[in-house]
């Protein structure tokens, strides 16, 4: 989309594949508790490292943001990241709670 050739382009496919690499290891009943919680911190890796892109957004509907297309793929990594992060957090609760009832 950008028509970069630098390295760190690949960055979210390296997350996209440590999330697969957790998603498969889940399917193994001993080790899907790790899985989520790796996946988990996975997520706020991304979080982390993707939301400095929202302090941008208001220049990205100015018009004036240097780079849009980062600071709009950067933006959905970050919410996407946020969403997972939560929902994930809800079923860790909900588990939980499961459990001890």
């Amino acid at each position: 989309m950008t028509g970069s050739t630098h390295k760190t382009a690949l960055i979210p496919c390296a997350f996209g594949v440590l999330f697969a690499l957790f998603g498969l290891l889940a399917f193994k009943e001993n080790l899907r508790k790790h899985s989520m919680h790796g996946a988990v911190l996975i997520a706020l890796l991304a979080f982390l490292g993707t939301a400095k892109s929202l302090a941008y957004l208001p220049d990205l509907f100015r018009g004036t943001a240097d780079k849009p297309a980062a600071i709009i793929t950067q933006s959905i990594n970050a919410g996407l990241s946020l969403l997972y992060i939560l929902l994930a957090v809800r079923s860790f609760i909900q588990a939980r709670r499961a459990r001890s009832s």
